[in-house]
């Protein structure tokens, strides 16, 4: 059995222009064209777009799918690890939810809150460890001292910039353009501004982080996939390496 580029594009939530793109980028090739040009895709295939959609919703650009894909062929063992994460998430999600929920009840209630039960789900100290261990007990405490005073509002807005980084960053990585470009050094410039305005950063006498920090941040980037994911994947991260160091050789 196998559907018409348009059923799979209805029922995906998406065009049939970008399942064209899929293909012609040698993601998701049709498995048959028609007589009459169309394309169509049966269930292997329909896996596969299940997958590229999941790892698109992870934030991973086009090329670094293509090396999950390639990477990860078989598909059972791969959903089995997605299904993984997904259900730790959403067990996450529930937590939250069940958080927040409590905390609404006892307010319109006119119950006392109990702080006890407000921040299941709410895990900011999941890297402490691994910060500590890269740059110090007191570039944690600083840093997390930093985010327990801001309101959800500045909460907010911080991470907001830094996901519109992120996407700035892959867009620019995705458009091709040279690492030592006035675009990509403007990037830089705004990741050098972006990591000033975080206490516990390593700083320099002048100002901003060090060129060692900024550059070692470049190159963390690349070899841990969970950062990497923020760029796109490895191509992303590397391009992001790149500027990054050019930027500190450059200015620091």
């Amino acid at each position: 059995m196998d559907w018409s580029i348009q059923e799979i594009a209805r029922l995906a939530g998406t065009t049939s222009r970008t399942l064209r793109h899929y293909g012609e980028l040698g993601l998701l090739p049709p498995s048959r064209i028609g007589g009459n040009g169309y394309r169509y895709y049966d269930e292997k295939a329909l896996v596969r777009l299940q997958r590229i959609l999941l790892l698109r919703d992870l934030g991973l650009g086009l090329p670094a799918i293509g090396e999950v894909l390639a990477r990860e062929s078989a598909a059972v063992p791969a959903l089995r690890g997605h299904l993984a994460w997904l259900q730790k998430e959403q067990e996450r999600l529930n937590a939250q939810i069940r958080s927040v929920e409590r905390t609404l009840t006892d307010l319109e209630g006119g119950r006392q809150l109990m702080a006890e039960n407000m921040f299941n789900g709410f895990d900011h100290t999941q890297y402490k460890e691994e910060v500590e261990q890269r740059w110090g007990a007191e570039a944690y405490r600083s840093s997390n001292d930093w985010w327990s005073s801001m309101t959800d509002a500045e909460k907010s807005a911080w991470q907001q910039r830094q996901k519109q980084l992120a996407r700035d960053w892959q867009a620019a990585a995705e458009g091709g353009i040279a690492a030592d470009s006035d675009e990509a050094q403007a990037l830089a410039q705004r990741q050098f501004d972006w990591l000033a305005g975080i206490p516990g950063t390593p700083r320099r006498a002048e100002g901003g982080p060090t060129k060692e920090y900024f550059v070692g941040l470049g190159e963390m980037y690349v070899a841990d996939e969970r950062f990497a994911a923020n760029y796109g994947g490895a191509a992303g991260a590397e391009f992001v390496r790149d500027a990054l160091a050019i930027f500190a050789e450059r200015n620091l």
